[in-house]
């Protein structure tokens, strides 16, 4: 262990050196929590901004003063469409579903006879889609208003027009609803937690060798056990430095939100954080010894880098199963590191409590998988010794 310590110590203060490397990875590292917050904060008061404004733009409303008297009777504004809307919603530079209101409105509707209104829109178009259904509520609205007049008229209560009530009941808790805007969060942070153990390992193994300095420590009379457990060790705080950074930068992340809904309900503190440690940490030892593992085996730096890729590319990708995977999460989900820790992060922003199982197996999982690279590393380093 204390040859061990040596070669950390070296190895540590060898990435420390990189100063310009060590402070992009700092930096972004701060910069992830309140940077996402912010984001995601502007889009969410987009979005209540949009709700809120009750404007309404369409074309030929002059023909129907019933309708539009009912409208602005509702507070919503009116507004001509432009002549290139059609354009503009194809091309998202537009972002208000269209009204159009036929000729004959006023006539059909005192003839009895259901004008035919349409509600122009494109549903790639997110912005004009987020206000179709409002629109859609507010035209209902004046249907069932004509119904009852038309009813009343005639000696009919309204009533009929309404034989069952319904009344939805929301079972999700404000956390579980603000964590639909938020489970990027988690993937981000994973993300950041693996760029900061990358360059590390790569530079500990592959670089050492293209700088032929890593020939000269096999020399050493030191064991192989001590250098692969010094080098990982050093590779593994860097990832574990941006794991803490991460998760902390949430905290005065939250003083930036612009949308006090997503305040109210985005409720990140001290016990998040420290569930969101207790998953990233031993993951950051397991990625750090794969990284070594697959960087060991190249000559320079840049095979390596090309190398990696393929761990980067599944790490991303591993996460994507939660979206593809509609029926909910599964148990096999928890074996596999990093949609293990996706999975589990995401319940802690959803407010649930996490058990000692679920904290153990993707532990017991990446403890497994860290010693069979390190395993795997050391017995590299004896074959290159042997050369």
């Amino acid at each position: 262990m204390r040859a061990a310590w040596q070669v950390f110590r070296k190895e540590l203060l060898d990435a420390l050196r990189d100063r310009r490397t060590l402070l992009m990875v700092v930096l972004s590292s701060v910069a992830i929590g309140p940077v996402l917050l912010v984001a995601l904060s502007a889009l969410v008061a987009d979005i209540e901004a949009r709700a809120e404004a009750r404007e309404l733009y369409a074309v030929g409303l002059a023909q129907a003063p019933t309708l539009q008297n009912y409208i602005e009777r509702q507070a919503w504004a009116v507004h001509p469409a432009p002549a290139d809307y059609e354009a503009g919603l194809l091309k998202r530079s537009f972002g208000h579903p269209v009204l159009l209101v036929p000729a004959g409105f006023e006539r059909d509707l005192a003839d009895g006879i259901a004008p035919r209104l349409v509600l122009v829109t494109a549903s790639a178009n997110q912005r004009a889609q987020g206000g179709t259904g409002a629109v859609a509520r507010l035209l209902h609205g004046f249907g069932q208003e004509q119904a009852s007049l038309r009813l009343v008229m005639r000696g009919v209560g309204p009533g009929l027009l309404q034989p069952v009530l319904l009344d939805e009941q929301d079972l999700a808790s404000p956390q579980v609803r603000a964590a639909q805007f938020t489970k990027l969060l988690p993937f981000f942070v994973l993300m950041a937690v693996l760029y900061g153990a990358l360059h590390a390992a790569l530079d500990t193994t592959a670089g050492e060798r293209e700088r032929g300095s890593l020939e000269p420590l096999l020399m050493t009379p030191l064991p192989r056990s001590a250098i692969v457990l010094g080098k990982w060790g050093a590779v593994a705080a860097m990832g574990m430095l941006v794991a803490v950074v991460s998760c902390f930068s949430f905290l005065p992340g939250q003083w930036l939100l612009r949308s006090e809904t997503l305040a109210a309900m985005f409720q990140f503190g001290g016990r998040e954080a420290a569930l969101f440690l207790a998953l990233l940490l031993p993951l950051a030892a397991m990625l750090s010894a794969l990284l070594m593992a697959v960087a060991i085996r190249c000559k320079s730096f840049k095979e390596a880098q090309a190398n990696t890729t393929v761990v980067v590319l599944a790490v991303s990708l591993l996460p994507m199963v939660t979206v593809f995977n509609q029926g909910g999460e599964q148990p096999w989900h928890l074996w596999l590191p990093a949609l293990a820790q996706i999975t589990l992060m995401q319940r802690v922003l959803e407010g649930e409590a996490l058990g000692a199982a679920d904290l153990g197996l993707p532990l017991v999982v990446a403890a497994l998988l860290t010693v069979l690279c390190l395993a795997f590393v050391a017995r590299q380093l004896r074959a290159a010794a042997l050369k």
